[in-house]
């Protein structure tokens, strides 16, 4: 068997409305080439169309996938422990890894580092990963870009991410827009509907975004 890859990433991040979406890609060192035949490369890089198409090739090629999605209620109670975000992306990193892992065979990890300090996220993961003896562990700023088994992970959670926001959108309208707090559209959904569905698990109400829409709906309901 040839050299196992693993790669991390995900989708999701910051969006006021919506799941995070986290996904490994296992693929053997061989299935680069195919990869790179397909065209894959980052999410961010890539048409909407292009990467559904993708997705369904990377599928056929890589050995195996696991997914985790976490739902808009799971990060805020998590936030209200005292887990930020990228606390808990190492946490369901680690889970990934940890599902993956053969045990056995030698595997490169490779991951997207989600915090600005490398060093401490990677040694909080490490804490998590239940079998290291196994595991070349690589985080890199940008590994999304520069490896293909993580710009694989890439395109399979942002395609996940997307189909959770189209069954919202069929629930709520359109006017929910991507769901991240720089879209206009999603801007002014908060903005007037911060209340009325603020406990149906559609926002992530330990968000700045959420808390000010909120107050402000408050504000006015008494007539300030």
């Amino acid at each position: 068997m040839g050299e196992l890859i693993l790669g991390l990433d995900e989708a999701g991040k910051g969006p006021v409305i919506g799941p995070m979406v986290l996904v490994g890609c296992l693929i053997e060192k061989e299935s680069e080439r195919n990869l790179r035949r397909l065209g894959v490369k980052d999410s961010k890089l890539v048409t909407p169309k292009k990467r559904d198409f993708l997705e369904a090739e990377i599928k056929k090629v890589i050995k195996n996938f696991h997914t985790i999605v976490c739902e808009a209620e799971e990060i805020d109670g998590a936030n209200s422990q005292g887990i930020n975000l990228t606390e808990l992306e190492a946490r369901k990193f680690a889970e990934i890894i940890n599902t993956l892992n053969p045990g056995t065979e030698k595997m490169k990890v490779i991951i997207d580092c989600p915090s600005i300090g490398i060093k401490s996220w990677t040694d909080a993961i490490k804490t998590k990963i239940k079998n290291l003896s196994n595991i070349d562990l690589i985080i890199e700023h940008k590994a999304d870009v520069n490896y293909l088994a993580v710009s694989a992970a890439s395109i399979l959670a942002k395609s996940e991410r997307e189909r959770r926001v189209r069954k919202l959108k069929e629930k709520y309208g359109d006017e929910i827009g991507s769901g991240y707090c720089t879209d206009p559209l999603t801007i002014k959904f908060t903005e007037k509907f911060a209340l009325k569905f603020g406990n149906e698990g559609l926002f992530r109400r330990s968000w700045s975004t959420w808390k000010d829409a909120s107050l402000k709906l408050s504000q006015r309901e008494l007539g300030f």
